[in-house]
């Protein structure tokens, strides 16, 4: 039973955060939908040699501690991320820390990486996979503690807590809600983790993906496509959340400091997903995730170089049946413009204007 539309009025009455928390501990304790596992054939796709139902999944920040795994790939999702998770439990930033922007279809939050702790949300996901085994994809999203000095050190923490129980790990170095984190981009800091998480992973390795900021200068993007190409990166994702704050915003909570996301975010994080396709010369898978909010949207990203595609913030405003209104209008589009695959379509839009004649 879908209890979202009864329940949408009264999650708009309460604070975003105590409204994110009863949604996880609703999946968790069985209460929402469930999409009858049908999925439509042109959707399947496969990276890293896993079968991923459909493109579609769920991002990291919804699901930080790992409570509600299986609910939520029971929404229709062809693969969820959780965390992100640190290597000691912290409790993240002071509250008030996450704000809708209603009118705006946006969220800010400065969450801060609040975490159970490594140790936690491992024993959840290794119950998970004692009880389900490789049935559905789960990708775990690691940070750093706020007080460490040496962040190469708890992501390949993160790395051999994870690395026997995860499809994917992703370093997220681009949270803006955590000092200093995003100068870890640069391509020295960023060379020297991957080589300590890669050292820390078990053979064989899952899938290595770093999180970006949509906020780059033209030098850091090519220090990170150069860095992603030559230190065994096996995808990037994205973007994460933006300082930015584009004009004309209308809610009156726009001016909170934190992450941006939603629907501001995707055309600046569709436009950096392009470019990086274009550096990395469409070599590197790409997940493709910010403002994802209705198959057109995904479909973008998908033109624009995406393999995969992430969404959250839209749920917070259109309930979990968002996610097969998605995947079903993802399915037509690819059918209408002749596509047999995703795989067919991913950078369609980059390589045609690589190809194009110069004037």
């Amino acid at each position: 039973m879908n209890l979202y539309p009864i329940a949408k009025p009264v999650i708009g009455l309460i604070g975003p955060e105590a409204a994110h928390r009863l949604t996880v501990r609703a999946l968790a304790a069985g209460l929402g939908p469930k999409v009858p596992a049908d999925p439509d054939p042109i959707l399947k796709t496969e990276l890293w040699g896993r079968e991923f139902a459909n493109p579609v999944g769920l991002a990291a920040g919804f699901d930080k501690h790992g409570e509600a795994i299986a609910a939520s790939l029971a929404l229709g999702f062809g693969f969820v991320e959780i965390g992100s998770i640190t290597p000691r439990p912290q409790p993240g930033n002071p509250r008030p820390r996450v704000f809708r922007l209603t009118q705006d279809r946006a969220v800010i939050n400065r969450y801060g990486f609040n975490s159970e702790g490594i140790e936690a949300v491992a024993r959840r996901l290794r119950a998970y996979r004692e009880s389900f085994g490789v049935s559905g994809i789960v990708g775990v999203n690691l940070g750093k503690n706020k007080d460490s000095e040496d962040a190469a050190a708890d992501y390949a923490a993160g790395a051999a807590a994870f690395g026997g129980l995860a499809d994917y790990i992703v370093v997220n170095v681009s949270s803006p809600n955590t000092p200093g984190l995003r100068a870890l981009q640069g391509k020295d800091e960023l060379s020297g983790i991957v080589a300590r998480v890669r050292a820390a992973l078990p053979d064989p390795a899952p899938p290595l993906l770093i999180k970006l900021a949509p906020d780059l200068t033209e030098e850091d993007k090519r220090d990170i496509a150069e860095v992603a190409l030559q230190a065994g990166v096996d995808g990037l994702i994205i973007s994460n959340t933006t300082t930015a704050r584009p004009s004309g915003l209308k809610s009156r909570h726009a001016a909170e400091v934190g992450g941006l996301s939603g629907r501001p975010l995707m055309a600046p994080s569709t436009a950096l997903l392009a470019e990086i396709c274009a550096l990395t010369g469409g070599k590197l898978p790409l997940i493709g995730v910010g403002g994802v909010a209705s198959a057109e949207d995904a479909y973008a990203k998908i033109r624009a170089g995406a393999s995969l595609v992430q969404l959250y913030t839209a749920m917070v405003f259109e309930g979990p049946g968002l996610v097969p209104a998605i995947t079903g209008g993802l399915a037509a589009l690819l059918r209408r413009d002749g596509f047999a695959s995703i795989a067919d379509a991913v950078g369609v839009g980059v390589m045609a204007k690589a190809n194009a004649p110069k004037p």
